[in-house]
Parts: C-alpha cells; structure tokens; sequence
C-alpha cells in the first residue's frame, strides 16, 4: 500500500439530522475529505491499486467508469500524484460541453476516451512501449477490499460500539471491506443501480460473507443509474438544510434515502459519506 491521502478522516455527529430521522446517534464518517483530487472513498483503494501499479513497473493507468465517474477522476489525480500517465474509458454519450467531474478529468491530464475497450487499448500502448495497468470498474478488487476493512477498523477506534454504517453500493468494494470488518449484521447497503447483482458481487469480494446475509435497500435506484428520483432529491436537501452536508445524486444521496427508508433507529449510527460532490455539477435537473 502507499499513501495517497488524509488519515483517519473525520467522524462528525449530525444531531440536527438524526433528530429529523429518528436516529438515537448519527455519525458522519467523511470519507469525502480523503484529500486527494476532491476526495472520496476511491482514494482509499487506489493507495492499494497503485501500489500494484508501481511494483509492476506501470506508466500508465487506465480505468473505466460512468460519464460521472468520482473512481474515474479520482484515478486520474493519482496518475498525477504519482508521475503517470492516466486513461479514462467512459461509457455512455459524449456531452456536448464538460461539466462536473469530466473537468477535473481534463484538468488532471486524462485521456479520455468514449465507449472503448479498455484491454484494446491497453494492447495499443503495450505496442508502443508502454507499460499500460488496467483498473476495473469503481477499483474493486480482493486487494482494494482491505482498504475498507482498515476504514471499519478506523471507525470503531473513533466511535466504539457502533450499531450500524450505511453506505452506498456501487461496485461493491466499500460495503465488501465494511462487513469484513464489523460483520453483515452492522452494515446496511444501499444499491445504486451500477450493477446488476450487488448481492453477488459483494459475497465474491468479501470470502466468508454469504450474499443472503448481506442487508441491501435495492429500492432507491429508480428509473436507473443516471437518474434522480425525488426521494433522492429530498435527501440532498434534508442533508444540506439540517448539517449544511453536501451529498451526491448518484451515491450519497441514495444512501441517505436509503437510510430514511429504514424509519427510526434507537442506536448509533454511522452513515459513510463517500465523495461524490463534484459529480453533483453534472445533473443540472436538480
């Protein structure tokens, strides 16, 4: 592993917030002040994706990702970080002006590539002497999953006895290291809609860990990835009126809806705040 960002971050009580959900205790584990390129939870597990990279000798990085992507530009900060070159292969259409994390992208060097296959490319560069490290989808790998794991440790040496962490669920890493830390009964999941079968992928990630024990609010996605759904919409602002917490539409602000969805609480409860802000400039229908 290397270190790429601001450790331990801060774990901050929400008191307005918990009063207008019912919630004995709520925490928010800032996660979105890792430090690097804006922050978010993606830093965690690069420090452990890069450090693949480098002992294999890696120039350039390339991932892949949503339009949108906090993983996508948060690997291109570490490139930077880190004296590489990076390519990002983004799925969906090009839009018409840049906004949200897709300027920091640029900002950062990126190479932004649309709707290709990021093993062509990597052959491509391999062919022209480069030395090309492919990082999946949202950096989710057995390896990255420790990253959360040592988070859940950072958050019980914070706050012990915590009854309960909420997270989004994207590609999975996240909430795999959460329930390998604190079990899968103190971990509540909440889909975002970036994979088909959040309960396998995160069973395949977290050995041990049977998909049927695995708690995963699957009703927040609505219409799909890319859009809001009013109950998400009430969340951002809830979060921003009650704690001035700026949330996203894709992740966070799922969570949140997530965790209103599941009524009162009597415990404590820590909700896992994972980044995401710049992304909210790319959803003007807020």
């Amino acid at each position: 592993m290397i270190s790429l960002g601001t450790w331990p971050t801060p774990l901050e009580p929400a008191p307005r917030l918990a009063a207008a959900l019912g919630i004995g205790e709520l925490w928010i584990k800032r996660d979105d002040l890792t430090g690097l390129g804006g922050g978010g939870n993606k830093v965690r597990k690069l420090q452990f994706l890069c450090a693949e990279a480098l002992r294999a000798g890696a120039t350039t990085l390339i991932t892949v990702g949503a339009p949108q992507s906090n993983h996508a530009r948060l690997t291109a900060a570490a490139a930077a970080r880190l004296g590489l070159r990076s390519v990002l292969v983004l799925h969906g259409e090009p839009p018409s002006r840049l906004s949200g994390n897709l300027v920091l992208d640029h900002l950062a060097g990126a190479q932004v590539v649309w709707n290709a296959d990021p093993e062509a490319i990597a052959d491509s560069l391999r062919a022209t002497g480069d030395r090309p490290h492919v990082i999946p989808l949202g950096g989710s790998t057995p390896s990255s999953v420790q990253a959360y794991v040592d988070c859940a440790r950072e958050i019980t040496e914070q706050l012990p006895n915590v009854d309960q962490v909420v997270t989004a669920v994207g590609s999975g890493g996240t909430m795999a290291g959460l329930v390998t830390g604190l079990g899968p009964e103190r971990v509540l999941g909440v889909d975002t809609g970036a994979l088909p079968d959040p309960c396998a992928a995160i069973a395949a990630l977290a050995p041990g860990v049977p998909a049927d024990r695995l708690a995963i609010d699957r009703g927040q996605v609505g219409p799909g990835y890319h859009d809001f759904t009013e109950r998400v919409r009430d969340a951002l602002k809830l979060a921003a009126r009650t704690e001035g917490l700026f949330l996203d539409p894709t992740y966070t602000g799922r969570a949140l809806a997530g965790l209103i969805a599941a009524g009162p609480h009597r415990g404590r409860v820590v909700f896992l705040h994972t980044g995401g802000l710049p992304g909210l400039f790319g959803h003007p229908q807020l």
